[in-house]
């Protein structure tokens, strides 16, 4: 589970980026990344890109934070999550620093950003629906890292330590509650849901419903110390054992008031949907139904291996377009980072020799040190990237960031056709 929030910064970038970068907060700084600057320079970096920006504002940079639940995850494993939010927010446009701090009972991570892209010069816009973007992003991040999430409500989010306060000691219940509804869906009879809750290490007592028995089913999880309870206060009124016991005969019922279907009228079952992904049960039989289904299209497209080789083809083709499209992300990520520190060579080289033809060396540099700095940081990166310095052409770059963009355009637009044209197979 992660609480995220964002600020704007309209002065003291180094001031920000200093506290952040704390060794005390990062276990000696070894918690600490970066992209398109160095964490030591970040605010002299910030300052070049926003001398070059377009549009006028207060904001210089934008202070994003995201924390963890406690006792969730790891030092390194949160870092990890923290650059790829950072990555997934700013697409490779902007430079930032991530650095994850340590020292307080919740892990969280500071992410500070340029105000201003390396490639346009434009401002990012904060507004609701950027912080709605950047909560969904991180939500997927601990989906995909198998940490809980907050619940969408549609409101902006609780401050954390309200929010810390509300789940402490309860981010286990949250797994509890998902347990219990995959169990639900996959038994039969109540006698099955005891035995597969079971089955995942669960100990269960006040499960009868006998006159001496308790009045609420109680759950202990692996490694807990107590019981919760199935009760209103607790887990929810969904989860008493009355209501468990509910949820699975009323399933019962359902099934057994099915007709027998005909399946040539059938359309292929979407197995995307959440219940499908929680329940590898509900997996199954949705496989067999659509090979059932699919068994009778052989008519409208000449015989089933004739259907299963288009669909075999157009999954192969959007797989692989699909695969291109990370590879191209990737790939105008670097690109953009060289192209911000190639402008940095050149608007900055003046300097650099002026620099070394100084008759008081220590007195240009105290007067432009700032200039000197980014020369030298950007002829170190791109000399380590293979640019050839000699005739650097941005311009040049600029194009081949542009051909990139168009082609990751054609080929989002080629795998999500063939994603469609699956879609349209298997339903015929």
């Amino acid at each position: 589970m992660a609480y995220t929030k964002i600020h704007a910064i309209k002065a003291t970038v180094d001031k920000a980026i200093n506290y952040i970068c704390n060794p005390e907060k990062t276990d000696e700084k070894m918690l600490i990344s970066s992209y398109a600057c160095s964490p030591e320079t970040a605010a002299i970096d910030f300052k070049y890109t926003l001398d070059h920006c377009r549009e006028n504002g207060p904001n210089k940079a934008y202070h994003l934070i995201q924390a963890f639940a406690p006792r969730e995850v790891s030092f390194e494993e949160a870092h990890q999550i923290g650059k790829e939010l950072a990555d997934k927010v700013l697409e490779g446009k902007y430079s930032y620093v991530v650095t994850t701090h340590i020292d307080k009972g919740h892990i969280h991570n500071h992410i500070i950003f340029c105000a201003a892209d390396n490639i346009e010069h434009n401002k990012y816009h904060d507004c609701k629906q950027s912080y709605y973007h950047i909560r969904k992003l991180s939500d997927e991040l601990c989906k995909a890292h198998n940490l809980s999430i907050i619940i969408q409500g549609g409101e902006r989010g609780k401050k954390y330590k309200e929010w810390q306060s509300d789940q402490n000691g309860s981010t286990w219940k949250t797994q509890l509650r998902r347990d219990i509804n995959f169990c639900i869906k996959s038994a039969s009879t109540y006698e099955d849901f005891l035995l597969l809750m079971r089955a995942k290490g669960y100990e269960i007592k006040g499960e009868s419903f006998e006159e001496s028995a308790a009045k609420y089913i109680s759950f202990r999880p692996l490694n807990k110390e107590r019981f919760v309870r199935g009760s209103t206060k607790s887990l929810g009124k969904e989860y008493t054992k009355e209501r468990i016991r509910e949820h699975i005969e009323k399933k019962r019922e359902r099934k057994a008031v099915i007709p027998k279907k005909d399946y040539s009228a059938r359309r292929l079952i979407d197995t995307s949907d959440e219940k499908f992904r929680s329940s590898p049960g509900l997996q199954r039989w949705a496989a067999i139904e659509n090979l059932k289904i699919a068994a009778q299209s052989y008519n409208e497209v000449g015989s089933l291996s004739e259907l299963e080789h288009k669909i075999a083809v157009k999954t192969e083709a959007g797989k692989s377009a699909k695969q291109s499209v990370v590879e191209l992300e990737h790939s105008i990520k670097d690109l953009a980072e060289i192209i911000k520190y190639a402008e940095q060579y050149k608007d900055n080289r003046s300097y650099h020799i002026a620099y070394k033809k100084a008759k008081n060396p220590d007195a240009y540099f105290r007067r432009y040190e700032s200039q000197i700095i980014l020369y030298d940081g950007a002829r170190r990166v791109l000399e380590q990237a293979g640019i050839k310095l000699k005739g650097l052409n941005v311009d040049k770059l600029r194009a081949e960031y542009q051909a990139l963009e168009t082609q990751k355009k054609e080929l989002t637009a080629t795998y999500k056709s063939c994603e469609k044209e699956v879609w349209n197979l298997k339903r015929k």
